[in-house]
């Protein structure tokens, strides 16, 4: 059993800062991708940010030079800082890691973190 779990997501004002982490746990053997999506409210979900394991990052255009992507390989964990916040970056955000867990190669999703971006 794969789990991920997100933390960081809160209530912030335009302009500024949040931090999302999140930590795989349970049977990994390996983890490829990792990454962010979001949906914000009455809208689909949207990939955000990913990050493969040897580095090489995908970032949306409506995050360029505003959100940074991360992972520690070691802990298990991806992060996303989120700069410059604006009110259209309300959304619940989910962590997503494509792992191995001995048998196949899947899909994990987190439960979601809400972010709300306002004043």
């Amino acid at each position: 059993q794969v789990q991920l779990v997100e933390s960081g997501g809160a209530l912030v004002q335009p302009g500024g800062s949040l931090r999302l982490s999140c930590t795989a746990s349970g049977r990994i053997f390996s983890i490829n991708r990792v990454g962010w999506y979001r949906q914000p409210p009455g809208k689909e979900r949207e990939l955000v940010a990913t990050i493969t394991s040897d580095g090489r990052t995908n970032l949306a255009d409506f995050v360029q030079g505003r959100f940074f992507i991360s992972r520690d390989n070691a802990k298990n964990t991806v992060a996303l800082q989120m700069n410059s916040l604006k009110p259209d970056d309300t959304a619940v955000y989910y962590c997503i890691g494509d792992i191995y867990d001995g048998r196949t190669v899947r899909r994990y999703w987190g439960q979601g973190t809400q972010v709300t971006v306002s004043s």
